[in-house]
């Protein structure tokens, strides 16, 4: 992947979100959000540099969640990993910026699936078999990273607890139960913990996608 600074990422007008309904937090209505935006007229490739403190646009974040039976796959977020401001917490959550050349230079829904399984192939190596789908977004404009980022999340749930990390960034990686996940929230990053209150915890698991 281009070093963050030079990187052409993927965004769409934050008026847009605003005129389809913006929320705080997690929505399972991803579909109709990712249909509406993720269209050639409104989505498009900007320079990371200029657009990681502007709120007038969302960078497309692919959010993905692994897990198996009542466990989930979490790590630590190291100085490897691109967002400086996250250093040091903990996530549930792979995946990272729609970069232009992993999405052909199509802002496309389909363009950003294909970015998106790009990206969990350079960030880690999967041992097992298993199914994802798309469960919402996250939109949480309470911090100043969420403010400029809007989440896609996917859940893989595996056959089996494999993952090696591929990258430096995702430390101390490890599969947890849900019940401790919930115990160490406060350990995690705002998106992790939308994610432990909306859903694992819940099982409002939205509309099957592959």
């Amino acid at each position: 992947m281009s070093h963050p600074h030079s990187e052409r990422v993927l965004v769409v007008p934050s008026a847009e979100l605003d005129r389809l309904g913006r929320f705080q937090g997690f929505s399972p209505e991803a579909d109709r959000y990712l249909h509406a935006l993720l269209v050639p007229e409104l989505a498009r490739f900007l320079p990371r540099s200029e657009v990681e403190d502007d709120p007038s646009f969302k960078q497309i974040i692919p959010y993905v969640v692994f897990r198996c039976g009542d466990s989930v796959f979490c790590y630590t977020r190291g100085k490897s990993q691109g967002e400086a401001r996250l250093h040091r917490l903990k996530s549930i959550g792979v995946g990272g910026h729609v970069d232009e050349s992993d999405a052909d230079g199509r802002a496309t829904f389909d363009a950003y699936e294909m970015a998106m399984r790009r990206e969990i192939d350079e960030e880690i190596a999967l041992g097992s078999d298993g199914s994802i789908r798309l469960v919402g977004l996250i939109n949480d404009d309470s911090t100043p990273v969420g403010q400029v980022h809007l989440g896609v999340v996917h859940v893989y749930d595996l056959a089996a607890p494999e993952i090696v990390p591929r990258e430096e960034g995702l430390a101390e990686a490890e599969f947890i139960l849900v019940a401790d996940l919930v115990r160490q929230r406060a350990q995690f990053e705002t998106w992790s913990q939308i994610c432990i209150e909306a859903f694992l915890t819940g099982e409002s698991n939205g509309s099957p996608n592959s």
